[in-house]
């Protein structure tokens, strides 16, 4: 399995300089989001330090992190958090994980953050059935919801999960999962759980999953992990420390390689006259227009001068 390693510069919006990096993350909303970084809701120290570091979002956890002694205080942090405006006077915004359908918790979690003004969403834990969506829907209307499947019932239950009304998008809750199960971490034991979540997804028209952590890897390991959430088509990613967000970033986008046979390709095709000459064009030019709509909105662009030139993928031939 290849690992996504290849680099592309990141420009400020004004900028012409190939090797400039951009000051701030762009703001990427939660369809296309790479980056979920958890933090800890006891921890409220650490929340604008989560904002500043890069993540597409950030959710604020007061469920798993959290011991049951902690979870009123926890739950007390993220509402004043959320309710409250940052040092130049903005909104301050993140989603939440809440606890599961059922728990004693449940109940509580969506009645104290029902109308809080800096809430973007909540990722609902260990969800098992789409009721578990639906009736968490019913008490924050207008909500978006990431239903966080964690175990095996919630896996045989998984189409049905994506294709609830409420569901925005889905995550696997991948250390709970082995828990239930007692799976191993190899990622040829998770291929078919993997797999799932992302044919659900794609069979309700929602975006592409949310992979579960790396629990502690940084460097090549965590680009190796990053690499198994692309290559089974999961587009987004857990994160639990601020500095894994930028490796998961970069190997959830678009490569270099990629950025540029799309480039290349479509200026090829407008050359031509911009018709369909072949039966290649057409999946080519929906593989093209996807990756450069993605390097759009993660502002990412081709180094000035770049003049190495890549072949089509390989899930764009006529056959």
């Amino acid at each position: 399995m290849s690992i996504h390693t290849d680099s592309l510069t990141i420009l400020p919006t004004n900028s012409t300089s190939a090797a400039a990096i951009a000051p701030a993350a762009p703001t990427v909303g939660p369809e296309l989001a790479r980056t979920w970084l958890l933090v800890n809701g006891t921890h409220a120290d650490r929340f604008d330090h989560a904002v500043a570091s890069g993540a597409d979002v950030v959710v604020l956890d007061i469920e798993d992190a959290v011991a049951p002694k902690d979870k009123v205080r926890a739950r007390r942090n993220v509402t004043s958090w959320l309710d409250s405006t940052d040092e130049n006077g903005r909104q301050r915004h993140a989603w939440v994980r809440i606890n599961g359908f059922g728990t004693q918790w449940w109940e509580d979690d969506l009645r104290e953050l029902a109308g809080v003004a800096g809430l973007d969403g909540v990722m609902l834990a260990m969800v098992e059935s789409p009721e578990h969506v639906t009736k968490t829907a019913e008490a924050l209307k207008n909500t978006k919801i990431v239903a966080l499947v964690e175990t095996a019932r919630g896996v045989q239950n998984l189409q049905d999960i994506a294709t609830a009304r409420s569901t925005y998008r889905l995550g696997f809750g991948l250390g709970d999962f082995r828990r239930d199960t007692g799976f191993g971490e190899n990622p040829m034991t998770l291929a078919y759980t993997r797999s799932q979540f992302t044919i659900a997804s794609r069979a309700a028209n929602l975006p592409g999953p949310i992979d579960g952590p790396a629990v502690g890897a940084l460097g090549s390991k965590l680009a190796e992990s990053t690499a198994v959430s692309l290559e089974f088509g999961m587009t987004g990613k857990l994160c639990l420390m601020p500095e894994q967000v930028a490796t998961v970033n970069e190997g959830l986008s678009p490569s270099l390689a990629e950025l540029s046979w799309a480039t290349d390709f479509l200026k090829e095709f407008d050359a031509d006259g911009g018709e369909i000459r072949n039966g290649s064009d057409l999946p080519r030019l929906a593989r093209a227009k996807k990756v450069l709509g993605l390097a759009n909105a993660f502002n990412l662009h081709v180094p000035e001068g770049f003049d190495v030139h890549f072949e089509a993928p390989t899930d764009t031939y006529h056959c």
